[in-house]
């Protein structure tokens, strides 16, 4: 019986993240989770949950000393973590938009850094940006977010280059709508109209071409 591959997810106790770190599990492979939130429910017996915060330089430094010592290779990163602030552009601080970018876009950058060395052990691998349809067709007060998620799709183009004589392929993913915890917080921003969630809910799903919000 062949070993487990290992697989690193970031943002592992949100809406996509836990949904990503159940299809690793089902399917044979180890999972390091990160988070800043603690995990809701039990996560794989045969992996690891690391408590971070991935916006701050020194945590990525100590999530990937915790992910060498629990395996000497890593055999895909999965970079899901984020945050949104929803404010208009005029209304947000630097302190804030320093943060999302710190969170969305810098974390992938310092995180590819650390994590080259562990998938070149292994062979090569993959690298998987969680981006976001803001990346290319975004809405009112969620600049920071956009600018994050655009940034986060050129740097997988330029990762994608970079690491390819290593065999690491680097692919982004831009989810829509998907009906997690960060969707549901950024809908009061008026971009869909509707005096409760629950309608503008329904108002953005009829936006989409199949008339529905996915599910993580």
């Amino acid at each position: 019986m062949s070993e487990a591959k290992i697989v690193l997810v970031t943002g592992a106790a949100g809406g996509i993240g836990s949904a990503t770190v159940h299809k690793f599990s089902q399917s044979g492979w180890k999972v390091i989770g990160v988070d800043r939130r603690p995990y809701d429910g039990d996560f794989p017996s045969d992996g690891l949950f690391i408590l971070a915060d991935i916006s701050k330089p020194e945590d990525i430094t100590a999530i990937y000393e915790q992910a060498g010592a629990f395996s000497p290779t890593l055999n895909a990163v999965v970079n899901n973590a984020a945050v949104q602030v929803s404010k208009a552009i005029v209304d947000t601080s630097i302190a804030e938009w320093d943060m999302v970018i710190a969170s969305n876009l810098r974390s992938a950058f310092l995180g590819a850094k650390f994590a080259h060395p562990l998938l070149v052990k292994a062979g090569g691998g993959a690298i998987v940006n969680v981006s976001s349809v803001h990346a290319v067709a975004t809405s009112i007060n969620v600049a920071a977010y956009a600018a994050s998620k655009g940034g986060l799709l050129a740097l997988t183009r330029a990762m994608a280059i970079e690491f390819a004589k290593d065999d690491i392929r680097v692919n982004a993913v831009l989810p829509g709508a998907v009906d997690t915890p960060m969707l549901r917080d950024g809908m009061n921003r008026g971009q869909h109209g509707g005096s409760s969630l629950q309608e503008r809910l329904e108002n953005l799903a009829r936006k989409t071409v199949n008339g529905r919000i996915g599910q993580p």
